[in-house]
C-alpha cells in the first residue's frame, strides 16, 4: 500500500514536470507527444501499442519527442536512423536505458543488463548455449515434449477455449526440460510454481506497469524503495537452480543445455573480458539470473508467437492447407521422426513464422540511451547524452512503406526470392546489430 501512495505521488509530481517540460523538443524543431507513460499506466493497452498510435498521429513526422517518466525520449520512424542506433552508431547507443535496482539479483544480472561490459561478457560466455549444435543437441528434448504437449491436447475437450493457456503450458515445459533437464510432463506443469512464475512477470498489471513508470521517473527513488522487478520469485528461482547445479555435479553424462554450461563456467573460474579486463564470478546468483531470464523471456514470446500463428492460420484456410501440406510430406519421408534437419528444411514453416513475428512482433519496442551526444543521419537531428531512443517495432512492421497491406497476414513476404525486397532494418523481431535478442539463433 505504502508503495502505491509513493508512487502516485512521484507519478503526480512528474505529470507537473512535464507539464513544465511540454516544450522540450519542440525547441529543436520536433513535435513533440506528451504523458505517454501516463497513457501506458492507465490503460490496458501494451507500451508499444501506444508508441503506433503516436507514430500514427504524426504520420507526416520522421521523429516524436516524448518523455518516458522525467527523460526525455526521441520516438524514430526512418530506417536510417534505425540503423544508426542500432548499427553503426553503436558506440554511442549501446546502453538500453532500463533501470533496475542493484539489490535485484535477477534483474539487475540478465543479458538485458544496462551496464554494457558486463552485458558484453555475459553474452560471449552464453552465447554457446544457442550454437547449432547445441540446439542440435537439445532436440530430443524439445521433439518430446512436442509429443507429449500432442498428447496433451487429443486428451483435454476444453482446450479450445483456452489455446493460449495451453501454449504456455507446452512452453513452460519445453523450456524447463532444454534448460535445467527436467521432465516435466505438460499435464503436471499446470501446476508448477514456474508456469505461475512466467504469468505473473510477463502478464501487464497495473503493479507491473507501475513499477516500470517509477522506475523511469525516478531509479533513485525506485531503489531507495527497495522495489524490485521480480523481488517475488528470486528466492525460489536462485534456490532452484543452485538444487539443479548442486545435482548435476555428480552425474557424468553430459545433457548439453544450459546446466552444462553453467557448470563448465564455474569450472573455468572467474569470467574476464581480456580486452577490458573486466571480470564476474561465474556463482550461482549470477548464472541464475541468466537462466531466469532465458526462462521467463523465451516461455512468453514462443506462446505469443503460436498463439497468433494459430489465429491467423484458423483465419485463413489456404495457408493452412499448404503449411500441412509440407509438414505431412516430412512425416511421411522421415517415418514420422524428425530430427533437427528436417525442421530446418521446412520453408513455408520459416515464412509463416516469419510473418507471424511481423505482424505480432515478440519485441513491440526498443528502446537505446545516448551515451555521448550525436547527431541522427536522417534530418541532422541532435541527440544529446542521456537522451532516450525509441525504436518502434509494432508501428515500423505496420507501417505501409516498409510493408504493403500491413494488416495482411502474407506468409509471401518471406519466400526466398522476396526477402531482398524487405527494407533492411524495418524488421526487427529480435533486433539488430550487436545486442540483437540471443534468441534468434533459435529460429
Amino acid at each position: 500500500m505504502l508503495f502505491i501512495v509513493l508512487s502516485f505521488i512521484f507519478l503526480l509530481a512528474g505529470f507537473i514536470y512535464l507539464k513544465y517540460k511540454s516544450e522540450y523538443w519542440k525547441k529543436r524543431g520536433v513535435v513533440q507527444s506528451n504523458f505517454v507513460l501516463f497513457k501506458f499506466i492507465w490503460s490496458n493497452r501494451a507500451l508499444p501499442e501506444i508508441y503506433k498510435n503516436v507514430y500514427d498521429e504524426y504520420h507526416k513526422e520522421s521523429y516524436v519527442g516524448t518523455f518516458l517518466g522525467l527523460k526525455p525520449a526521441l520516438i524514430i520512424k526512418n530506417v536510417q536512423d534505425v540503423q544508426a542506433v542500432m548499427q553503426s552508431n553503436f558506440e554511442n547507443f549501446h546502453s538500453r536505458g532500463i533501470n533496475f535496482n542493484p539489490n535485484d539479483l535477477l534483474a539487475d544480472n540478465v543479458l538485458f543488463i544496462d551496464d554494457y561490459r558486463r552485458w558484453k561478457l555475459l553474452r560471449h560466455k552464453l552465447s554457446p548455449v544457442f550454437t547449432s549444435m547445441k540446439l542440435k543437441n537439445m532436440f530430443y528434448i524439445m521433439e518430446r515434449c512436442a509429443r507429449d504437449f500432442v498428447e496433451f491436447v487429443n486428451n483435454e475437450p476444453d482446450i479450445s477455449g483456452n489455446s493460449f493457456n495451453a501454449l504456455y503450458t507446452y512452453t513452460t515445459a519445453s523450456i524447463a526440460a532444454s534448460i535445467f533437464g527436467i521432465d516435466t510432463h505438460t499435464q503436471n506443469t499446470m501446476d508448477s510454481p514456474f508456469l505461475k512464475m512466467t504469468r505473473e512477470t510477463t502478464e501487464p498489471s497495473f503493479a507491473n506497469n507501475l513499477k516500470f513508470s517509477l522506475s523511469n521517473f525516478s531509479p533513485t527513488i525506485f531503489n531507495l524503495l527497495n522495489l524490485k522487478s521480480f523481488g517475488k520469485y528470486e528466492d525460489f528461482f536462485i534456490s532452484f537452480v543452485k538444487n539443479v547445479l548442486k545435482s548435476r555435479r555428480n552425474e557424468e553424462q553430459k545433457r548439453h543445455d544450459f546446466a552444462d554450461t553453467c557448470l563448465e563456467l564455474q569450472k573455468q573460474g572467474t569470467m574476464r573480458d581480456p580486452a577490458t579486463g573486466y571480470e564476474i564470478d561465474a556463482s550461482d546468483e549470477i548464472l541464475a539470473a541468466q537462466a531466469f531470464f532465458f526462462f521467463v523471456a523465451g516461455t512468453d514470446t514462443s506462446a505469443t508467437v503460436m498463439h497468433f500463428a494459430l489465429l491467423e492460420l484458423a483465419a485463413n484456410q489456404d495457408i493452412l492447407k499448404r503449411l500441412h501440406n509440407e509438414i505431412d510430406k516430412a512425416f511421411d519421408q522421415c517415418n514420422e521422426k524428425l530430427t533437427y534437419e528436417d525442421v530446418e528444411k521446412l520453408e513455408y514453416l520459416d515464412m509463416v513464422v516469419s510473418e507471424t513475428m511481423r505482424k505480432y512482433p515478440p519485441i513491440g519496442a526498443i528502446q537505446r540511451r545516448c551515451t555521448k551526444s550525436t547527431v541522427l543521419p536522417y534530418g541532422q537531428v541532435p541527440v544529446n547524452s542521456r537522451e532516450i531512443i525509441v525504436i518502434p517495432v509494432y508501428a515500423l512492421h505496420r507501417d505501409e512503406r516498409y510493408f504493403p497491406n500491413p494488416n495482411l497476414f502474407d506468409p509471401e513476404r518471406f519466400a526466398p526470392e522476396n526477402l531482398s525486397k524487405i527494407v533492411k532494418f524495418s524488421y526487427l523481431p529480435f533486433g539488430e546489430g550487436n545486442r540483437m535478442c540471443i534468441g534468434k539463433f533459435n529460429i
